[in-house]
This record gives C-alpha cells, structure tokens and sequence, in this order.
C-alpha cells in the first residue's frame, strides 16, 4: 500500500458517498432501504479493501464470505450481482495447481458466480415453481449449442510466432465449466430468479446506480487525466501496457473499474437504457435530469464513438416502442438536434468534432484499420463457412497492431471467424428471440398495462443498442455479462403476468404485493 494507493481511496470513496447519498431517495423507490444501505455497505468495504490490499487473493479473502453473507440477506440477488459486477476491475488471475500451470484464471466476475449466482441457481432448482412458468426452452438450447460450439472447437490463442497451442482433454473439461460458470449459469440465475417485476425492476435501478458511481468517477478521471484503478492491477501484478492509458486525441480516456475504455460507454449506455423507464417513477424534475447528465457525462468522459451511438439508439428505440411512437420520435429527434447544437457551441464541441469518423482527424486510423479488419476476416468465413476456422491468425498477421495483437473489434465477425455461420446462427438467435418475445409481450400489454409495457420498451432500447455496439466492440468484459443478463430479464419477462399496480408509488408503498 502506498500513499497514491490512499489518495486513489479517498477520491473514489469520497465521490462513491455523494453519489450514494444523492442517488438514495431515487433509489427507494425500487428496492428497500435493507437492501440498499446492504449493498451500499458491501460495496464501501470491498473498495476499500481492493486498494488497501497487496494481492487479488487477499481482496478474494474479504469478499467471499461478504458476498455470501449479502446474498443470503439479500431479496434479489441479481441486483446484488449487477451492483458488485465492478466495484473492482475485471483482472484475473490463475488458479495454482500441482504440475500444472494453473486451474483456471479467477476474477470478480467468477467470484461473484460463486458466491451469488450459483448460490442463487441453487435455490431455485429447489423450489422451481417460483421461476413464474420459466422453464427449460428453445433459449437455452440456442445458448448451450453455442457452448457446445465452443467446447467442442479449439481456438488457439493469438500468439506472434504462429504457433498453435495443443488442446486436451483437460482443455476441453476446463471450457465446459467455464462455459457454465461465465455463460449460462449468468443466463439461467438471471431468467429463472427475476421472475417478478418488482426484482425486475430493482434489478435495473441497481444496475443505474452502480452506472453513476461509474460515470462520476470517469468524470473525475477525464478532468484530471488521472486513471483511480489502474494502480489496483499494478500492485496485484498485472502488467501495464501502453493501453492502460488510452487517449482520444488528446483526451483520456476514463475507464474507471470497467476495465476498458469501450466497456465503461457501453455500460453506461445500457444504464442509461435502463433509466429511460425508471425516471418516469421519480417525481423530481431536477434528479431526473441530474441522473441523465450524469451518465451522459460519463460516456463523454470515456470517448467511445460506439456507445455514443449506442446511447442514441436506445433513446429513440425506447421511445419508438411506446405509445405514439411517430409523434413522440419526431420531438425527440428534435430534442437530440437542439441538445447537439448546443454541445457543439459550448466548450467541448471541438473536441467532440475532432474524434468524430466524418468530421475528425484522430478517428482515421481506428475506421480504416477495422474496414481493412472487417474485409479480410470475411474473406475467412467465406473461405470456412460452417464452423469457421480456429487458427486464422497467419492469414491476417499484417493486420497485427504495435500492441502486438490482431485486434478483432466486431463481435459478429469474432463467431464467425471461430465458430462459422453455425456459431453467428446460434449467438444471433439467441438475442434475437430474446427480443422478439419482449416485443409480443410489449405488444399485448401495451393498453392493459402501460408501465409494464414500458418497462419492456426500456428492455428492447438496450437489446437494440446492444445489437449495435458489439458490432464495433469486443465480446469482453461487462459488455458480454450485460449481454446475457439482458437475455435473462427478456425470458423472465415474457413470462410475468399483469396483475400488479403501476409502478408510480414507491416500493415501500408495495412491499407486500407480489407479481
């Protein structure tokens, strides 16, 4: 521990705390004092711990027994996931094991699965008749051939000298625990323990809040060019590269504990997703446009075009899912104009301008380097259709960048590549009938049922702009557990019924009503 390490604490706990304090009356009015000031407390002393701690498996030693204790106590335990998903950044480290170079990497995302989900999956398999009619389904037989897929096809690791690693029996075991660890255990907890809309909801209000701790703290990070979390990985032993400090021009990027410039926008663009619905239940006109600026603020600060975009798409899907949706896309289209004008004429429209694809200078590089990307990865596919090929780095090795690394941006064209058309097949299905189940479902309600229905809206704007932003991003980090989460609350929700109030009262007013 060293003095910046506390310096770093006190900011992060210092900004954390006002957000919490102001966040708090919005935040009561979808899930419990109890469990709020719950996870407020599991989340201060994690913080905490993860800067003051020398080592991951110290930290680990802290926040297992936390983890247990909360979900236990806890009367969602997917809202308890989504607020510690990134209360520290996503590094992993390996498992030791006896003659061998480890069992597996182990990180927060594979804590918390665990210690919360499987706890969580437990549960339900003994008392399946609360899952509200969710059962087993074409949703999960598309996400465990996708698995299959990946258990059963090795892809060797990107290395420079082209040599492909040899695969094992132990490989293969060890991918299909994975695969059930990271993927579709997140998917079944998700779909089979948010099965009323009253966990739905607190589930999203959760995820908000843990969205503006991020954007306040990526705020902070751009103003000062001062990444908090970075030193956390240092001092556990991750080694800093020259993308740690990725910059726009000549902004930083912020990331705060998202890990990724990229994941921190498309978290964020998610939350505020998620919040195009819940500000409909907070009666103050000034927090709700407090809470808006804040995550706007925050993907600003973390200077990816993608969730930029991602956001935008959210907002006018949501609003074209809804009632009136001709009239009230063309005031929000005029909403959008004025609100860029108005960015454009203020004192960060330059520097908005200067990063921008057709407007922009430092933007180059990046487009042309992922058109050049795009072209020859199809090329690929189209040369290996059905499953794709494991090992296709010799043929895109000009494509190699400083980093050292074959940097394939677009989601889509990652399966592909791996996996075949069969892989997109199966991975673009399962989203797909995520959403349009949410669809049919917003459909029939609509009339009967508006806040349940806009609810639903706010599930589709961020499938959507999901959709949109894995084209130009990752399959990494949050982005993909947000992506199976999202899945999950979609089946959930296709199977709630609409007996229930409007959510325009506090949920202290409804805690004894049942979905």
């Amino acid at each position: 521990m060293t003095f910046y390490s506390i310096k770093r604490l006190i900011v992060v706990l210092t900004i954390a705390a006002v957000v919490f304090h102001f966040a708090k009356p919005i935040a009561l009015r979808f899930m419990s004092s109890e469990d709020f000031s719950r996870r407020r407390f599991v989340w201060l002393v994690l913080t905490a711990v993860s800067f003051v701690s020398p080592s991951f498996w110290l930290y680990a030693l802290v926040a297992v027994p936390m983890f247990l204790w909360a979900n236990r106590k806890d009367s969602n335990p997917i809202a308890l996931y989504l607020l510690m998903l990134h209360v520290v950044p996503p590094a992993g480290f390996s498992i030791p094991i006896l003659g061998n170079s480890g069992l597996f990497n182990l990180d927060n995302y594979r804590l918390l699965a665990f210690c919360v989900l499987l706890p969580a999956a437990m549960r339900y398999r003994k008392n399946p008749e609360e899952a509200g009619g969710v059962g087993f389904g074409a949703m999960d037989v598309l996400l465990l051939a996708s698995g299959a897929l990946e258990v059963a096809l090795y892809t060797s690791p990107d290395l420079p000298n082209h040599l492909p690693l040899p695969d094992s029996p132990t490989n293969v075991l060890r991918r299909a625990v994975l695969f059930f660890l990271d993927t579709y255990l997140l998917y079944f907890a998700v779909s089979r323990t948010c099965q009323s809309r009253r966990k739905m909801v607190d589930a999203a209000a959760t995820f908000c809040l843990a969205s503006a701790i991020m954007a306040a703290i990526a705020i902070f990070e751009n103003l000062r060019s001062w990444l908090l979390y970075v030193e956390i990985e240092s001092i556990w032993g991750v080694p800093l590269s020259s993308v740690t400090w990725l910059t726009r021009g000549s902004e930083l990027r912020a990331q705060a504990s998202a890990g990724h410039a990229l994941a921190l926008g498309y978290l964020l663009a998610v939350g505020f997703g998620f919040w195009l619905y819940l500000k409909s239940g907070v009666p103050s006109g000034i927090r709700r446009f407090g809470v808006t600026l804040l995550l706007w603020g925050g993907l600003f600060a973390a200077y990816s075009r993608g969730p930029w975009l991602g956001a935008v798409t959210a907002y006018f899907t949501f609003i074209a899912a809804g009632p009136r949706a001709v009239s009230r896309v063309a005031k929000g289209g005029f909403l959008a104009l004025g609100v860029a004008l108005l960015i454009m004429v203020s004192p960060i429209g330059d520097r908005i301008l200067e990063i921008l694809p057709v407007m922009g200078r430092t933007a180059d590089g990046t487009v042309l380097y992922r058109e050049l990307l795009a072209e020859r990865g199809w090329e690929i596919v189209r040369a290996h259709p059905f499953f794709g090929d494991q090992f296709p780095w010799p043929e895109m090795e000009d494509l190699r960048q400083g980093e050292g690394i074959i940097d394939i941006v677009n989601s889509y064209l990652f399966v592909a590549l791996n996996y075949g058309f069969t892989g997109l097949f199966c991975f673009l299905s399962f989203i797909l009938l995520a959403l349009q189940r949410v669809y049919v479902r917003t459909r029939v309600i609509a009339r009967s049922n508006p806040d349940l229905a806009s609810f639903g809206s706010s599930l589709i704007a961020c499938i959507v702009a999901t959709l949109l932003m894995i084209y130009s991003s990752s399959f990494f980090l949050g982005s993909q557990k947000m992506f199976y989460v999202l899945a999950g609350l979609a089946t959930a929700y296709a199977k709630l019924t609409e007996s229930v109030p409007q959510m325009s009262t506090p949920l202290s007013a409804r805690q004894s009503l049942q979905d």
